[in-house]
């Protein structure tokens, strides 16, 4: 996603907006015909939005703690929202300090120094910095809004994957998403919060691993 991980920091658009019309192109630049697709958080929302708006037709979906049912975001969200440039403008180890706090709400099981120090690094310099609070200041609710009530649409094969442990979203907006989407999977990953990927990578292996390969 631009302006995530190692892509591009460059000022910019890097709202939901954007990003499911990015990912609808790059699909097409690669010359993919129904690819198998795996979203988490608002990776989740990108591939909702781009099957439901830009038609792209996925073979499988796979959602994991998604960012799909309004509404969303935390205080913080809310807080750097109305003051995006005081946080892009704190000297660097206060920033540092507020993105490792941040981080560590998401994980039910306490992450490695060297997994943390990973997650948090393309979030660092003036670049990187800069980009963590513009991506939160752009995360806007109209944007799930828009494809929320057309869930039922949805006719490919889906498995939703959710945290039960999930503090920035609780499972119970997983159980609701099930309910919006006709015959999607559910399963719980227990003892697990947000981040599913780091803290359970052998059982999120072992769920997406069977709904990619069985029919």
């Amino acid at each position: 996603m631009i302006g995530y991980g190692q892509s591009d920091k460059s000022n910019g658009d890097v709202s939901l907006g954007i990003q499911n019309t990015i990912l609808d192109r790059l699909i097409k630049f690669w010359g993919l015909e129904k690819p198998a697709v795996i979203g988490y958080d608002f990776g989740g929302a990108t591939v909702l939005r781009a099957h439901l708006l830009n038609k792209q037709d996925f073979a499988k979906i796979v959602l994991i703690d998604p960012v799909s049912i309004s509404p969303w975001g935390s205080p913080f969200f809310q807080h750097v929202k109305a003051h995006e440039d005081a946080f892009t403008g704190v000297p660097d180890y206060i920033h540092e300090a507020i993105v490792r706090a941040y981080i560590n709400t998401a994980a039910y099981t306490p992450l490695s120094d060297d997994t943390m120090d990973k997650t948090i690094q393309p979030w660092m310099g003036k670049d990187g910095q800069a980009a963590f609070y513009r991506q939160i200041a752009q995360a806007k609710e109209e944007y799930t809004d828009e494809v929320q009530s057309v869930y039922s649409q949805i006719t490919k094969s889906l498995m939703i994957l959710w945290g039960t442990e999930d503090n920035w979203i609780p499972v119970e907006r997983g159980r609701l998403l099930q309910q919006l989407i006709p015959d999607a999977l559910f399963f719980e990953m227990p003892n697990t919060g947000h981040l599913v990927i780091e803290e359970r990578p052998d059982l999120l292996l072992e769920k997406t691993g069977h709904s990619m390969v069985s029919e």
